[in-house]
Protein backbone atom coordinates (compact mmCIF):
# COMPACT_ATOMS: atom_id res chain seq x y z
CA UNK A 1 0.00 0.00 0.00
CA UNK A 2 1.42 3.69 -0.87
CA UNK A 3 1.11 5.81 1.68
CA UNK A 4 1.78 9.96 0.67
CA UNK A 5 5.32 11.02 2.41
CA UNK A 6 2.62 13.80 4.27
CA UNK A 7 0.84 11.00 5.83
CA UNK A 8 3.61 8.81 7.31
CA UNK A 9 4.49 11.18 9.80
CA UNK A 10 0.75 11.48 10.75
CA UNK A 11 0.64 7.35 10.45
CA UNK A 12 3.96 6.62 12.77
CA UNK A 13 3.19 9.58 15.24
CA UNK A 14 -0.52 10.01 15.41
CA UNK A 15 -2.18 13.38 16.91
CA UNK A 16 -2.12 13.41 20.74
CA UNK A 17 -5.86 14.33 22.00
CA UNK A 18 -6.20 15.61 25.40
CA UNK A 19 -9.73 16.82 27.65
CA UNK A 20 -9.96 20.63 28.61
CA UNK A 21 -12.53 21.15 31.57
CA UNK A 22 -13.73 24.80 32.36
CA UNK A 23 -15.72 24.54 35.46
CA UNK A 24 -17.23 27.28 37.52
CA UNK A 25 -20.80 28.42 38.95
CA UNK A 26 -23.22 29.96 37.17
CA UNK A 27 -22.43 33.47 35.71
CA UNK A 28 -18.76 33.04 36.02
CA UNK A 29 -17.97 32.71 32.70
CA UNK A 30 -17.40 29.32 31.43
CA UNK A 31 -19.60 29.37 28.08
CA UNK A 32 -17.87 32.58 26.97
CA UNK A 33 -14.45 30.99 27.58
CA UNK A 34 -15.67 27.56 25.69
CA UNK A 35 -16.53 30.07 22.64
CA UNK A 36 -13.78 32.20 23.03
CA UNK A 37 -11.41 28.93 22.84
CA UNK A 38 -13.70 27.60 19.74
CA UNK A 39 -13.42 30.51 17.69
CA UNK A 40 -9.66 29.95 17.86
CA UNK A 41 -9.54 26.64 16.73
CA UNK A 42 -11.43 28.00 13.73
CA UNK A 43 -9.46 30.60 13.16
CA UNK A 44 -6.87 27.97 12.80
CA UNK A 45 -8.91 25.59 10.49
CA UNK A 46 -9.29 22.77 12.21
CA UNK A 47 -12.67 20.92 11.65
CA UNK A 48 -14.64 21.82 15.23
CA UNK A 49 -18.26 20.16 16.31
CA UNK A 50 -19.97 21.17 18.84
CA UNK A 51 -22.85 20.18 21.15
CA UNK A 52 -24.91 20.49 23.82
CA UNK A 53 -27.28 18.68 25.61
CA UNK A 54 -31.09 18.91 23.51
CA UNK A 55 -32.72 19.95 27.02
CA UNK A 56 -31.05 23.51 27.06
CA UNK A 57 -32.96 25.79 25.50
CA UNK A 58 -33.11 28.66 27.33
CA UNK A 59 -31.38 31.09 24.96
CA UNK A 60 -31.49 29.12 21.52
CA UNK A 61 -32.71 25.60 20.13
CA UNK A 62 -29.39 24.94 18.46
CA UNK A 63 -26.48 27.68 19.16
CA UNK A 64 -24.53 28.18 22.20
CA UNK A 65 -25.17 31.80 23.76
CA UNK A 66 -23.63 32.72 26.56
CA UNK A 67 -25.04 35.48 29.81
CA UNK A 68 -23.62 37.93 27.82
CA UNK A 69 -25.16 36.95 24.02
CA UNK A 70 -22.24 35.53 22.43
CA UNK A 71 -22.90 32.95 20.25
CA UNK A 72 -22.07 30.07 17.83
CA UNK A 73 -23.49 26.33 16.36
CA UNK A 74 -24.03 23.42 17.82
CA UNK A 75 -25.53 20.48 17.38
CA UNK A 76 -27.95 19.52 20.22
CA UNK A 77 -28.25 15.80 21.36
CA UNK A 78 -30.41 13.60 23.30
CA UNK A 79 -27.78 11.32 24.50
CA UNK A 80 -24.01 11.10 25.21
CA UNK A 81 -23.78 8.04 22.76
CA UNK A 82 -24.78 10.44 19.61
CA UNK A 83 -21.72 12.76 20.10
CA UNK A 84 -19.55 9.74 18.54
CA UNK A 85 -21.37 9.12 15.45
CA UNK A 86 -21.14 13.13 14.78
CA UNK A 87 -17.77 13.67 15.58
CA UNK A 88 -16.54 12.06 12.38
CA UNK A 89 -13.08 13.35 11.09
CA UNK A 90 -12.85 16.49 13.34
CA UNK A 91 -10.01 17.81 15.22
CA UNK A 92 -11.91 19.48 18.39
CA UNK A 93 -14.84 18.69 19.74
CA UNK A 94 -16.40 20.73 22.20
CA UNK A 95 -19.34 20.58 24.54
CA UNK A 96 -21.33 22.53 27.14
CA UNK A 97 -23.27 22.15 29.97
CA UNK A 98 -21.57 18.70 30.30
CA UNK A 99 -23.02 18.24 33.90
CA UNK A 100 -26.38 17.32 32.14
CA UNK A 101 -25.27 14.55 30.24
CA UNK A 102 -25.10 11.25 32.41
CA UNK A 103 -21.72 9.06 33.54
CA UNK A 104 -20.96 7.66 29.95
CA UNK A 105 -19.97 10.77 28.90
CA UNK A 106 -16.76 10.35 30.50
CA UNK A 107 -15.85 7.51 28.50
CA UNK A 108 -16.93 8.73 25.56
CA UNK A 109 -14.84 11.84 26.19
CA UNK A 110 -11.75 9.46 26.73
CA UNK A 111 -12.22 8.23 23.70
CA UNK A 112 -12.31 11.04 21.52
CA UNK A 113 -9.01 12.30 23.34
CA UNK A 114 -7.63 8.87 22.71
CA UNK A 115 -8.62 8.94 19.05
CA UNK A 116 -6.39 12.29 18.74
CA UNK A 117 -9.15 14.76 19.34
CA UNK A 118 -8.56 17.91 21.55
CA UNK A 119 -11.91 18.20 23.60
CA UNK A 120 -12.92 21.54 25.27
CA UNK A 121 -15.85 20.95 27.84
CA UNK A 122 -17.65 23.02 30.03
CA UNK A 123 -20.36 22.59 32.68
CA UNK A 124 -21.15 23.09 36.21
CA UNK A 125 -18.85 21.80 38.83
CA UNK A 126 -21.26 22.05 41.49
CA UNK A 127 -25.02 21.88 42.03
CA UNK A 128 -27.52 24.55 43.58
CA UNK A 129 -26.77 22.38 47.26
CA UNK A 130 -22.98 22.82 46.78
CA UNK A 131 -22.21 19.55 46.25
CA UNK A 132 -20.72 18.05 42.86
CA UNK A 133 -22.29 17.75 39.85
CA UNK A 134 -23.00 14.44 37.83
CA UNK A 135 -20.63 13.32 35.87
CA UNK A 136 -18.13 16.84 36.39
CA UNK A 137 -15.64 15.59 39.19
CA UNK A 138 -14.86 12.72 36.69
CA UNK A 139 -14.70 14.78 34.12
CA UNK A 140 -11.83 16.44 35.55
CA UNK A 141 -10.25 14.06 36.92
CA UNK A 142 -9.10 12.66 33.99
CA UNK A 143 -8.42 16.13 31.81
CA UNK A 144 -5.13 17.30 30.96
CA UNK A 145 -6.51 20.72 31.54
CA UNK A 146 -8.72 22.57 34.16
CA UNK A 147 -10.13 26.05 34.49
CA UNK A 148 -11.87 26.93 37.59
CA UNK A 149 -13.66 30.66 36.43
CA UNK A 150 -15.12 32.12 38.96
CA UNK A 151 -17.93 35.20 39.45
CA UNK A 152 -18.97 37.94 41.74
CA UNK A 153 -21.10 37.49 44.53
CA UNK A 154 -23.94 39.61 43.88
CA UNK A 155 -24.63 40.21 47.74
CA UNK A 156 -21.01 41.15 48.82
CA UNK A 157 -18.91 41.71 46.15
CA UNK A 158 -16.64 39.15 46.89
CA UNK A 159 -15.34 36.10 44.74
CA UNK A 160 -18.06 33.59 43.89
CA UNK A 161 -18.05 29.84 43.25
CA UNK A 162 -21.59 28.82 44.38
CA UNK A 163 -24.95 28.56 42.37
CA UNK A 164 -27.96 29.97 44.64
CA UNK A 165 -30.77 28.83 44.26
CA UNK A 166 -33.95 31.44 44.35
CA UNK A 167 -36.79 29.15 44.11
CA UNK A 168 -37.67 26.57 46.69
CA UNK A 169 -37.63 23.66 43.73
CA UNK A 170 -35.38 20.70 45.42
CA UNK A 171 -35.18 19.00 42.04
CA UNK A 172 -31.31 18.86 40.52
CA UNK A 173 -31.79 19.76 37.08
CA UNK A 174 -33.95 23.20 36.97
CA UNK A 175 -33.18 25.67 34.34
CA UNK A 176 -32.86 28.76 34.45
CA UNK A 177 -31.14 32.54 34.87
CA UNK A 178 -31.14 35.37 37.25
CA UNK A 179 -34.81 34.26 37.56
CA UNK A 180 -34.07 31.24 39.69
CA UNK A 181 -30.21 31.41 40.87
CA UNK A 182 -27.81 33.81 41.78
CA UNK A 183 -23.90 33.87 42.34
CA UNK A 184 -22.43 33.83 45.81
CA UNK A 185 -19.88 33.74 47.76
CA UNK A 186 -19.15 30.53 50.11
CA UNK A 187 -20.13 32.79 53.14
CA UNK A 188 -23.16 34.44 51.46
CA UNK A 189 -24.11 30.67 50.27
CA UNK A 190 -23.68 29.21 53.71
CA UNK A 191 -25.97 31.74 54.99
CA UNK A 192 -28.69 30.96 52.53
CA UNK A 193 -31.74 33.83 52.90
CA UNK A 194 -30.18 35.46 56.28
CA UNK A 195 -27.13 37.01 53.86
CA UNK A 196 -29.91 39.50 52.57
CA UNK A 197 -30.29 41.10 55.87
CA UNK A 198 -26.53 41.57 56.66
Amino acid sequence: MFIEPSRKKEILHPRTGWIEVICGSMFSGKTEELIRRLNRAKIARLKVEIFKPALDKRYHEVDIVSHNETSIRSTPVQTASEILLLTGNCDVVGLDEAQFFDNSIVDICTNLADNGKRVIIAGLDMDFQGRPFGCMPNLMAIAEYVTKVHAICVLCGDVASHSYRLSPSQQQVLLGETDHYEARCRRCFNLGEKAKLI
